[in-house]
């Protein structure tokens, strides 16, 4: 079977983590570019966002 691509698939999310994202979020990045800094999918990264009420701008 392949390998997950996202090695911190269903991970429960770190402080750390949750500060990239607000702070990448605030410079206007895109979903897939935070998603892809922070090794997660984007998928997982705009609920997280969502229940955290970080906005990620929709690029175009």
């Amino acid at each position: 079977m392949a390998k997950d691509h996202f090695e911190r698939h269903k991970q429960p999310w770190k402080g750390e983590e949750a500060g990239q994202l607000r702070t990448l979020a605030a410079k206007g990045k895109g979903l897939r570019e935070i998603a892809k800094s922070l090794n997660r999918s984007e998928e997982s990264t705009k609920d997280f966002a969502r229940k955290n009420g970080i906005e990620i701008l929709k690029k175009r």
